[in-house]
């Protein structure tokens, strides 16, 4: 509707002033809470540490994401115009990360090359409150343990190390660990720094599983008002899922199912009957109603499911899950030994071949197997489904035969650590909380501790090399190029500063090089870039795969043909710089062609008329 932004803030200074009105922030209620707004603030600039010293957009997925988040900033509209594929939208893909983080980028008047840094920060501290509050709704001590999850490696990274690598190349290597798949944990995600869905949704995915929990310990004790809220957020967190990231919602809604289906079935009895619960059942609904606009417009497809023919090497299975089915096999040992015979449910797994699948099965097994079940065993079982799921299924798409279930892993590993780690140091807080053999802490123990390892903490990302040899000390994602491209370093700041709707023509050069790199960094949609990211996205019905890097080039080096390509993609502005003269025997027609830009090196021409 082109509505400005801006305007999406009258609703929280309308409910600012009303409340401010009537005296409702109180100084001693702000005290109160004051331990979670210093864990945000401890956990935003611990994170804008590390982007501090590892700011570049120059590797990985940061093109693509940086590219996306200026593209809603230039033009914020919906669906955000796709800056990889001239005439297109991002419809092809979940976008409201880069549209939520770009919208605050425009309210604040921070430019995205900066916004692209605050934005994991942000992320990092919102996850960190969403665990602390899982923890002082599960615990009574040791609160902030679920904070873990965010903190720790894997058990591969300690075994990589052990073997002399170097920290970078563990760093990696460790989220590779399994056989031709990805699987990243929190902290990697967070210093490797890309701004991309999986990490955004993290959030989002701990703010789910907070008011799941939530619903389950108190939902008989909350009144009519109570439980249409809790309804309410579940279906705002539930229903953006597909477009923070498709693949979460494929997991959290059957657990947002099971969670309510759990609430049903324990209250079935109560005096209350159905009008105890039924809200519960207007979840899903208002779950697809809140976004339905979105859903409407977005293309996204995920693959039909399909058997896993190689399974995971188990080594490799308990180098990146060991530590959690440790923990649960430390808390389930004495039932291991009363019921030994229950072991035999592996017998079939081991048999056709899913070893990996067994090793989850054990703890799975007796956890099912239980009488009554607490929530920490409920959530263990869900991750541990999810762990067993992947080794025998996986989603198609067109990675090809080698990494044929990279994706599945990919994208179902991270929310099962979330979820396997919530259970898993939920677990440990409840024994410590319970153990005789843990000391009680005076308060200025625990002050001084806690204050030690924060300082440690905001140390670490200034001692250990996390730059990549990149560039340093800035929040400013460009700042780099000033040294390494100083060409583009200039005529990108001078783009920057165009309005309207242009569109430019720039030299193509594969998935994850430096070419595609000016509609990267201005958000100004291109011919092409990233084309097999834009196939896996699109496909390739119309031809379009070989066509635009085709006519890209005719565009450069058949001086006849420029004007009518440009006006063929609608572009308005075409870029030489040093990429383009690597790439392509450079010859164009002055005729037709403006030239409004020289400088460095660079050159950029305007279609005339």
């Amino acid at each position: 509707m082109r509505v400005p932004i801006q305007v999406a803030l009258i609703p929280f200074l309308a409910l600012f002033v009303f409340h401010l009105y009537h005296r409702h922030y109180s100084l001693e209620d702000l005290k109160a809470e004051w331990r979670w707004e210093m864990l945000f603030l401890i956990c935003f600039f611990l994170m804008l540490d590390v982007r501090f010293v590892n700011p570049t957009i120059s590797y990985a997925e940061k093109f693509m994401d940086h590219a996306f988040l200026a593209s809603v900033m230039r033009n914020p509209v919906v669906p955000p115009l796709d800056p990889w594929f001239a005439g297109g939208s991002l419809n092809v893909y979940y976008y409201l990360g880069y549209w939520m983080f770009g919208c605050l980028g425009i309210v604040t008047g921070v430019p995205s090359n900066i916004a692209f840094n605050l934005a994991l920060p942000t992320i990092f501290s919102l996850a960190a409150i969403n665990l602390y509050a899982i923890g002082t709704l599960l615990l009574e001590k040791f609160r902030w343990l679920p904070l873990i999850v965010l903190f720790i490696p894997n058990p591969s990274f300690f075994y990589q190390l052990a073997q002399g690598k170097a920290l970078n190349t563990v760093l990696w290597d460790s989220t590779r660990t399994i056989t031709n798949t990805i699987n990243e944990y929190p902290l990697f995600s967070f210093i490797w720094g890309d701004v991309h869905a999986h990490v955004v949704s993290q959030f989002n995915q701990v703010f789910l599983i907070f008011l799941l929990l939530f619903a389950y310990k108190r939902w008989e004790f909350l009144e009519s008002r109570g439980k249409w809220l809790l309804c309410i957020f579940c279906a705002l967190s539930l229903g953006s899922m597909p477009l923070f990231n498709t693949w979460d919602v494929l997991i959290y809604a059957p657990i947002t199912l099971i969670f309510g289906a759990l609430i049903i079935w324990r209250g079935r009895a109560n005096a209350g009957g159905i009008l105890s619960w039924w809200n519960l059942v207007t979840v899903p609904p208002l779950a697809i109603l809140c976004y339905l606009p979105f859903y409407i417009q977005l293309k996204t497809n995920t693959g039909g499911l399909s058997i896993v023919h190689i399974p995971s090497n188990p080594l490799e299975f308990l180098l990146v899950n060991g530590l959690f089915i440790a923990i649960f096999i430390a808390f389930l040992w004495r039932d291991i030994l009363q019921r030994p015979y229950l072991l035999l449910a592996v017998i079939p797994f081991v048999l056709t071949g899913y070893v990996a699948a067994a090793i989850a099965v054990v703890p799975l097994i007796y956890f099912i197997a239980r009488k009554d079940h607490i929530i920490t065993e409920i959530l263990a079982i869900i991750g541990l489904f999810i762990l067993i799921f992947c080794e025998i299924f996986y989603l198609k798409d067109n990675m090809g035969d080698t990494y044929f279930r990279m994706n599945t892993i990919f994208k179902c590993y991270l929310p099962a650590w979330i979820i396997l780690g919530t259970a898993a140091f939920s677990m440990v807080g409840k024994w410590l909380s319970e153990s005789r053999w843990i000391p009680d802490i005076s308060a200025r123990n625990t002050a001084v501790v806690t204050a030690t390892v924060v300082v440690i903490l905001f140390v670490i990302p200034f001692v250990i090399p996390f730059n990549l040899n990149y560039g340093t000390g800035t929040l400013d994602g460009l700042a780099y190029l000033e040294n390494s491209h100083a060409g583009d370093a200039k005529a990108v700041a001078w783009l920057r500063t165009l309005e309207g709707d242009e569109r430019i023509v720039e030299a193509e050069g594969g998935d994850y090089t430096y070419y595609s790199r000016v509609s990267s960094f201005t958000g100004i949609p291109a011919i092409i870039g990233m084309p097999f990211h834009e196939y896996m996205w699109r496909g390739d019905d119309t031809g379009w795969f070989s066509t635009r890097p085709g006519d890209i080039k005719s565009i450069y080096q058949e001086p006849e043909k420029t004007v009518m390509l440009m006006k063929k993609y609608n572009t308005t502005l075409l870029y030489i710089g040093d990429a383009e003269r690597e790439r392509y025997q450079v010859n164009i027609s002055a005729t037709g062609l403006e030239k409004i830009y020289s400088a460095g090196g660079t050159e950029i021409y305007r279609l005339t008329g």
